[in-house]
Parts: structure tokens; sequence; C-alpha cells
């Protein structure tokens, strides 16, 4: 199989490059990305001279670059977005960009080529809020910020592409991801490096705003699989079966470093800032598929893994990450 898979240097992506070619000796990757500041080419430093591994530096809004790299190709995963649910309330231009023009972008360039899968990674955020039970496929979306609608608009427009010109598309929508080589903007790697160096943890309103964890390896594993074996013009939830509020979360984390839960600090709630996110996976699972990592286990090792590698967290909190952080959290700045 010859993949593209775009956004490869970002989180989910770099994990995901790593697993299939740590997985599959007949997979070949071909790496389209941006580099935003969220993509860093030190993800993926481990693999960069495998034979099977190319990177290709490019915007997915390039015509003339993603046809070009996706000439060929057995697959395409689209990794490739704007994710940070703050930054899209503050610049929601960038969201509407990336994540609804890119994917129209991918998708007339797989229509074109005439590219037999194309998978598009999204969200639970994309359904809103829930207060008991759990989303399936077929909920309606009701996003609520800049960053989900923007999903939600480009699960709309795959699904339309299948409907319409018979492209076989397919999409996931995983639940709160985390894991090693995440962005310190996403609370895992924030409150771990914060805490590592006894700053302020910064949580959003009573901090009982509850997500479902899944460790990334889990995800990257149902994604493989669905796009191995998932049927065209199908949705695909992805979850971790782990309910746990933000506060909760933080405690864990502060209880893992051995930190004093004194380093929290409240602040005010995000406008929009849905309560509760919870997915159905059974569609998943029926193809083989369950979550292999307990969350327990998966937090402290991904602890383990930023206390471990200073080198790569510590470039990354200055410059850019700095500018944003203190607009963002003014006084704990």
């Amino acid at each position: 199989m010859r993949l593209v898979v775009t956004g490869g240097a970002g989180f989910i992506g770099s994990n995901f490059v790593r697993y299939m070619l740590a997985t599959h000796d007949d997979v070949s990757i071909v790496n389209l990305d941006k580099l935003t500041y969220a993509g860093n080419l030190e993800n993926l430093r481990d693999v960069e001279d495998d034979p099977r591994y190319r990177f290709v530096q490019g915007d997915i809004c390039d015509a003339v670059v993603v046809e070009e790299t996706l000439r060929g190709a057995d697959a395409v995963v689209n990794f490739a977005a704007e994710t940070h649910v703050d930054r899209s309330i503050s610049g929601p231009q960038d969201f509407i960009r990336t994540d609804v023009l890119g994917t129209h972008t991918l998708l007339e360039a797989v229509r074109r080529l005439e590219i037999p899968r194309y998978l598009q990674i999204s969200t639970d955020e994309v359904y809103g809020s829930i207060e008991d039970g759990a989303f399936t496929e077929d909920s309606d979306l009701d996003p609520s910020s800049p960053y989900s609608a923007s999903k939600a608009g480009a699960d709309l427009l795959v699904l339309a592409y299948h409907r319409t010109f018979g492209t076989p598309v397919l999409i996931t929508r995983s639940s709160n991801n985390y894991g090693p080589y995440q962005y310190p903007e996403k609370i895992v790697p924030l409150f771990i490096t914060n805490a590592v160096d006894d700053q302020p943890l910064p949580v959003y309103g009573d901090g009982r705003n509850v997500r479902d964890w899944l460790h990334v390896d889990d995800n990257c594993a149902g994604i493989d699989l669905v796009l191995r074996e998932g049927a065209p013009g199908h949705v695909y939830n992805v979850g971790g079966g782990n309910d746990i509020q933000n506060l909760d979360i933080t405690r864990r984390i502060l209880g893992l470093l051995g930190k004093d839960e004194g380093l929290i600090r409240f602040v005010t709630d995000r406008p929009g800032h849905d309560r509760r996110y919870a997915v159905d996976c059974a569609k998943l699972h029926g193809l083989g598929w369950a979550p292999r990592i307990p969350f327990e286990a998966g937090l402290e090792r991904t602890v383990e893994w930023y206390v471990a590698h200073p080198e790569w967290w510590r470039p990354i909190k200055s410059g850019e990450w700095r500018a944003y952080y203190e607009r963002q959290y003014g006084d704990l700045a």
C-alpha cells in the first residue's frame, strides 16, 4: 500500500506514521505537512531514514502540490487540521481555510486521480455536548466552537462527495487523545510540563467538564482497521470508554509527579465550553477493535515520556507558544 498521510508531523499523524511503519512491512508512506506551529519533524526523527518513508512540505489547500503528492497513492488519510478550540475562538479563519477548504482540495484530487480510499480524521466534538448516554454515528451534529464547526463542515463535505460522486470515503471520529509528541497547549501535555516546572495549571470553570480519554496508539489501531476494512461512505466512532472530569485528570497528573494540588488555578471558562462528550463505539467493535491501553497505565506512561524528553518540549515552550500562552492566560504566564 502506498499511503499518503497529510498532517503527519502533528501529534496523532506522527504517531500514526510510526504505528504503520512498525506494524506493516507492505506500507510506504508519504507525509504531506505544512509544518505550522504544531507540526514538528522532531516527532518523526526516528523514522526519517526509513526507505519506506518520505516527507513533503506543503499545504493541503494548494491544489498543485496536493495532486502531485497524491498521484499513484492507494489511500489518503487526512490528519491535517487546525485543532485547538481556544485558538478557533480567537482566530476562526485559519480553521475554516484548513479544515474545510483543505479537505475540499484533497477530495477533488482523490476524485480526479481515482484513489481507492480516502479516510477523514474527525472528532467527537462535532456532536456537541451530551448529558447522559453516548453519541452514535447517526447522531445529529451540533458543534459548539468554530473548531468543531469546521470539522463538522468537512465531515458533511466528505459524505456528500460519496453520495454525489461515489468517492470511496471513510470517517473516524475519536474522543480526546493523549500520549507522546502532543503539542503542549492541550490539557495533558500542558499540565504535565507546567507541573514539572512548578508552574500553575489553568483549569477552566469548575473543572467538572467530562471527556473520554483514548491513548493515541489505540486510536491509530482503530484508524488502521477502518482504513483497511471499513465500508465506504461510513463513519466510525473511536473512544476509550474513560469518562473523566478535567479536575480529576489534573489531580492524577499532579499525583503521578508528586506535586501539590496548590498548583491548580481555576480560570474563567471559555465560551461555548461543552460539558460532556461520549461516543458509542459498537460499530468499530464490530470490526474487531477495542482499546488495549488502560487509562491509568497510559497516563502514567505519558507522564514518564514528557519527564524523560524535556529536549522535545522545552524548545517548544518559547517563542510562538509563549506569546500565545500569555495572551490566553494572562497573569498565570
